[in-house]
């Protein structure tokens, strides 16, 4: 699709989930020979490249494809902010969309402007996403983007103002789409024109989506003034529970989740199994006295294999330490304590 003999129109910024409508945005430019970087952006909430949904497909396949350069960014702690306190309020969970999008933009548009680049392009489609593809919050995270009249929105164009770009003729406002609301049967007619067979379903691979790991980090934000990447990465896995203001336990479901339990423990975290049966690993974490670490035992044996038996030994890592306590097996509530959704 790109001729290399070519001398290009122009230089666009896109922002590249991997998904369909930001590769047709993509696919849209290089049609009428504007050079594209793609950004790939990275979060600690499911937005990782192994994802096979729309927010975190591996971006290179199709770059190899198509001829685009992909560059990856993380958001770090930048996203984990907007996370804890968004300017602009959360989605149906923790989903702070109008925020991400206003920090993806801003990154994309210090890029552009640290590259030379003329404009940023994305895949939005006006209507799609009533959180934030409105046009009311199109416009929106224009604004807050410092990015008026240099944000190309080729799906949609022909339904907003023209940009930059499109008033210059280095983009031909004919060619770009007028792309509505949630059906995707354009963009499916598009992708077979430009050949673009393998892209993932629509469905949002972003956490805080999930209304189960929603309920966790909303439990993490309340009882923790700091929280770090490996805190973000238990929520993904085990069942959670609270067993007081100050302690929360996890416990595995499987075997799968026992070895990234593991993975995550660190020193100042109790490890309790189990002794001699199949048992999950589970980790108490935050102030672990007596008290808190037989409930935890008591959880621990309950969804053990012995979980039928009056009494089942557990074993109790601390430190260095290593104990044997025996425990009656006790739901979560039996134990005083409450499951975190």
């Amino acid at each position: 699709m790109n001729c290399p003999t070519e001398e290009k129109r122009g230089h666009a910024i896109a922002l590249f989930s991997g998904g369909l409508d930001s590769a047709l945005a993509i696919l849209l430019m290089l049609k009428q020979n504007i050079k594209v970087t793609a950004i790939t952006f990275m979060t600690h909430f499911g937005c990782d490249l192994g994802d096979r949904s729309s927010c975190g497909s591996n971006p290179y396949p199709a770059a190899e494809k198509f001829g685009f350069n992909v560059k990856l960014m993380h958001l770090g702690q930048k996203f984990v902010d907007i996370v804890r306190n968004p300017r602009f309020g959360y989605g149906k969970n923790m989903n702070p969309c109008t925020d991400c999008r206003i920090l993806m933009l801003n990154e994309a548009r210090e890029f552009m402007e640290m590259s030379g680049a003329d404009f940023v392009v994305t895949g939005e489609v006006m209507g799609q996403r009533p959180m934030s593809q409105l046009k009311d919050k199109l416009n929106l995270t224009i604004k807050h983007s410092n990015l008026k009249g240099r944000l190309l929105r080729p799906l949609s164009a022909k339904l907003l103002p023209p940009t930059e770009p499109e008033l210059s003729g280095m983009v031909d406002r004919d060619q770009l789409e007028a792309i509505s609301g949630r059906s995707r049967k354009r963009q499916m007619q598009l992708a077979e024109e430009f050949g673009l067979d393998d892209y993932p379903s629509p469905a949002s691979g972003c956490l805080l989506t999930d209304a189960a790991y929603s309920g966790r980090l909303r439990d993490l934000l309340a009882h923790s003034e700091c929280i770090n990447f490996n805190d973000l990465n238990l929520l993904r896995v085990g069942r959670h529970f609270r067993l007081d203001e100050q302690t929360r336990i996890i416990v595995g479901r499987d075997e799968s989740d026992n070895r990234k339990i593991e993975s995550y423990w660190r020193p100042e975290f109790v490890c309790l199994e189990a002794a001699d049966v199949g048992s999950p690993i589970t980790l108490l974490i935050g102030e672990a006295g007596d008290d808190t670490i037989e409930k935890a035992a008591m959880v621990t044996a309950r969804y053990s294999a012995a979980r039928k038996e009056s009494q089942v030994e557990v074993l109790v890592s601390q430190g260095d330490a290593e104990r044997k306590i025996v425990v009656s097996p006790a739901t979560i509530e039996e134990a005083g304590g409450e499951r975190i959704e």
